[in-house]
This record gives structure tokens, C-alpha cells and sequence, in this order.
């Protein structure tokens, strides 16, 4: 897979894990505590890899994982806290068969997509990460309605 897609994914994660830790309270999500400090560059602005972190931080804003008040300069998202999308996606449990299709072994269902992740995090597990993180943000499914 592509470096900044693997990146993505993990910084994603690691932001979602982040603020599923103090839900619901608020929270600044600052970018060098989810990838390391990076150097400036020659002309003084965040590194390649910096700017790639926030993108992702203000990506998961725009598609509704989380909300935050905006930016502490370039540095981090002031006052973020999950959605409803985000924490739902974080508690929902992979199906064995949705987890199978992820190419991911079946004996992990019954887990919370969090635990999933904060132990593919903490193993260094990146391909168990990426599609795990793929789970993450598909859609979905509708609730089961009852038609009378």
C-alpha cells in the first residue's frame, strides 16, 4: 500500500483512540504527541510529514468522526471530541464475517473496533491496523426496522 495512505490510517487511529480515552470530555489533539516531533524545514514551515498529520486530523473533522473549535496554529486541534459517528464506530463489533472479508482472522470478533486497534497500535501490527482502520470507515449498515 501507499506510505501516506498507511500513514493516514494510523494517524486517523491513533487520533480516534486518543479522544475514545477521554470521551466525552474535550480535548486538543496535538500532532507531534501522535507522530513524533518533526524538524521545520530550510524555510521554516511544519515537515511533509506534520503537514500530512493534521490533514488527516482536519479530514476526520470534515467527514463527521469529530469536532473541534479549530486550530492551535499549526500544531494541533483545540477542543476536539468525538461525534456520534466516531464513537459509534469506535464501539461498534466486527461480525466474523465482516472481519473475514478484511482479510483478518475470525477469532477476534467480539471485540470493540477500539480494543482491535489500540492492540494492532500497540503490537506495531500495520497491516492488522490498515484493515482494521479500512472497518473503521466504512459506512454503516442501517438499523433494522420493524414494518407493521
Amino acid at each position: 500500500m501507499d506510505t501516506q495512505i498507511d500513514e493516514f490510517y494510523q494517524d486517523a487511529c491513533k487520533a480516534l483512540l486518543q479522544l475514545y480515552r477521554v470521551f466525552p470530555r474535550q480535548s486538543s489533539v496535538y500532532v507531534d504527541e501522535l507522530i513524533g516531533f518533526q524538524e521545520l524545514d530550510e524555510f521554516g514551515l511544519p515537515h511533509e510529514r506534520h503537514q500530512r498529520c493534521l490533514g488527516t486530523l482536519l479530514w476526520l473533522g470534515d467527514e463527521g468522526y469529530l469536532r473541534h473549535t479549530g486550530l492551535i496554529m499549526h500544531e494541533a486541534l483545540d477542543q476536539a471530541v468525538l461525534t456520534e459517528k466516531g464513537l459509534l464506530r469506535l464501539t461498534v463489533r466486527p461480525s466474523t464475517t465482516s472481519l473475514l472479508d478484511a482479510g483478518l482472522p475470525g477469532d477476534l470478533y467480539g471485540r470493540t473496533l477500539a480494543q482491535l486497534l489500540r492492540d494492532a497500535l500497540r503490537t506495531g501490527d500495520d497491516e492488522r491496523l490498515s484493515a482494521l482502520a479500512r472497518l473503521v470507515f466504512l459506512p454503516l449498515p442501517a438499523p433494522a426496522r420493524d414494518t407493521v
